[in-house]
C-alpha cells in the first residue's frame, strides 16, 4: 500500500487495475434484470416464424389486385390459428388480424378501414397501397442463427421481453454483486428510538442502501460493529467469507478509534491505499481480499465463497459517504459487473465564484440545469451546506463540481466538471 496521499485520478485507475469482473452465471431471464450478458446471444428461431399480419384488415394476393381488382371473401385468419388455410385462389382474399399468419399464395394486407364490401366482394380503397404492405417477413425481426444481443448489453425490460419472445427462460449474464456494510460507531442509534446525550441517529446503512438500489443492486447485507478492533476484526471478516464487496463507514480515519485499516490488515484484506488528496472524503481505504486455498492459489476454497472481496472503508460523515460512493464505490461496481453505474461527466458553466487552496481536488454539492434549447449553456449552481456532515444540501442536489487539485480560483461563467448523480 501507498503510504503517501494520492490523487483522484490515480486513485480510480488503483481501483480499475484491481478489481476484477465477476464470474458469469446462467440466470432466469426474470432475474436478468439491470446485469450485463455476459456472452453473446444468438437466436435459435426465425422471428416471425411464418409471414404474419401486421394489423387487422384482409389479405390477398397483389398480382391478384391487379388482375381482378376485387376479391371473394372466403373466410377469415385470427392470430394463433392452429391450421393453414388451403392456398386460396387468385381471385380470393381472406378477413385477417393482427398477428395471424398470412395464407400461402398471399402477400399484402390492406387495413379494415381502406376497404369496401359489396355483394360479398371485397374493393380496396387505398390509393398509396403498394405490394408486400402490412406483412411481416419470416425472419424479418430476426433470423435463425443471427446475433440477438452482443456480450457487455445492459438488460433492460425491453431486453427481457425481446429475449422472451425468443423462447429463452435463462441467459449468461454477470450476476448481481453481493455486497456487505458494515456500519461502526458506538454513537450511533437506530432511527425511531429515544437518543441519549452524545449519540446522533445512524443514517449512513440506509443511504449506502438505497443508493446501491437507485444503481439495481439489491444482494445487500447490513452488519453493524462496535468501536473496538476485536468486534470490528469478527464483523469484517465474517463479511468477507461471502461477499463481493464490503463497504465500512467510520473508523478509517487516524484517529484512537479508528479501527478499520488494523481489522482490514487483521482479517487478510491487502490495503490498495488509504488517504486521496480530495475534500470530503480524505481518508478513503481501499483494498482487497484474495480468495485462495490453502496453497494460496486463486480458488475458491468453500462453495459459494468469493473469489475476490473489494473493501472500501468509507469516511462516517454522510456528505464524504456519498461523495466516494459516486467517485470510487460505483466505478469498483461497474468494473465488477460491467454495468455502467459510473456517473458520466460533462462540462457547464458554474453560476458562482469559488476559491480554495492549491493541493486538495474539491468535491462539491451542486444544482445542475441542463439547456432546454440548442441555444442554451448548461449551468451548475453550487449549493449551500457543503461541510462533510451537512446532507440537507445532497438531499436536494443533482450533480457534483469537481474542482481540481491544482485549481485555485474559479470565476462566475467558468466552465468546470460536473458529474450528475440522477
Amino acid at each position: 500500500m501507498t503510504q503517501t496521499m494520492i490523487s483522484v485520478a490515480e486513485a480510480k485507475s488503483l481501483i480499475r487495475s484491481h478489481v476484477r469482473r465477476l464470474e458469469p452465471l446462467n440466470v432466469l431471464l426474470g432475474d436478468a434484470l439491470g446485469c450485463c450478458l455476459a456472452a453473446d446471444v444468438i437466436s435459435p428461431l426465425n422471428m416471425p416464424g411464418f409471414a404474419q399480419s401486421a394489423m387487422d384488415g384482409y389479405a390477398f394476393s397483389w398480382d391478384g389486385y391487379q388482375e381482378f381488382g376485387a376479391f371473394n371473401i372466403v373466410g377469415e385468419v385470427a392470430a394463433g390459428a392452429a391450421e393453414a388455410l388451403p392456398r386460396p385462389a387468385r381471385n380470393q382474399a381472406v378477413r385477417i388480424f393482427t398477428g395471424a399468419p398470412v395464407p400461402e399464395g398471399f402477400d399484402t394486407v390492406v387495413m379494415q378501414e381502406k376497404v369496401r364490401v359489396d355483394n360479398g366482394l371485397l374493393y380496396v380503397e387505398d390509393t398509396a397501397l403498394v405490394q408486400g404492405r402490412n406483412v411481416r417477413l419470416v425472419g424479418s425481426e430476426i433470423a435463425q442463427g443471427a446475433l440477438a444481443m452482443e456480450a457487455g448489453t445492459q438488460i433492460t425490460p425491453a431486453a427481457v421481453g425481446f429475449l422472451a419472445s425468443l423462447g429463452l427462460t435463462h441467459v449468461p449474464v454477470i450476476p448481481q454483486p453481493r455486497i456487505a456494510l458494515i456500519v461502526t460507531g458506538d454513537e450511533l442509534q437506530t432511527p425511531g428510538e429515544t437518543l441519549s446525550f452524545g449519540q446522533v441517529y445512524e443514517s449512513n446503512s440506509q443511504l449506502l442502501q438505497t443508493a446501491l438500489q437507485w444503481l439495481r443492486f439489491s444482494q445487500v447485507k447490513i452488519h453493524y460493529a462496535k468501536d473496538d478492533l476485536a468486534s470490528l476484526t469478527q464483523t469484517l471478516a465474517a463479511a468477507l467469507f461471502d461477499a463481493d464487496m464490503v463497504l465500512l463507514t467510520g473508523g478509517v480515519s487516524v484517529g484512537d478509534y479508528d479501527f478499520v485499516p488494523k481489522a482490514a490488515a487483521a482479517a487478510g484484506v491487502g490495503a490498495i491505499f488509504h488517504k486521496i488528496k480530495q475534500k470530503p472524503g480524505k481518508p478513503l481505504f481501499f483494498g482487497v481480499k484474495e480468495g485462495a486455498s490453502a496453497d494460496g492459489a486463486h480458488a475458491k476454497s468453500v462453495v459459494g465463497s468469493p473469489d475476490q472481496t473489494v473493501v472500501f472503508g468509507l469516511p462516517g460523515n454522510p456528505a464524504s459517504v456519498l461523495t466516494c460512493f459516486y467517485q470510487y464505490v460505483s466505478l469498483a461496481l461497474e468494473e465488477l459487473t460491467g454495468t455502467p453505474v459510473t456517473p458520466v461527466a460533462c462540462r457547464a458553466q458554474i453560476q458562482s465564484g469559488y476559491s480554495k487552496p492549491i493541493g486538495l481536488t474539491h468535491f462539491l454539492k451542486a444544482a445542475l440545469h441542463s439547456p432546454k434549447d440548442e441555444h442554451s449553456l448548461p449551468k451548475v449552481f453550487m449549493l449551500g451546506a457543503q461541510e462533510s456532515f451537512r446532507l440537507s444540501s445532497f438531499a436536494v442536489s443533482n450533480a457534483i463540481i469537481e474542482i481540481p487539485a491544482e485549481t485555485t480560483t474559479v470565476e462566475k461563467g467558468d466552465w468546470v466538471t460536473v458529474y450528475p448523480i440522477r
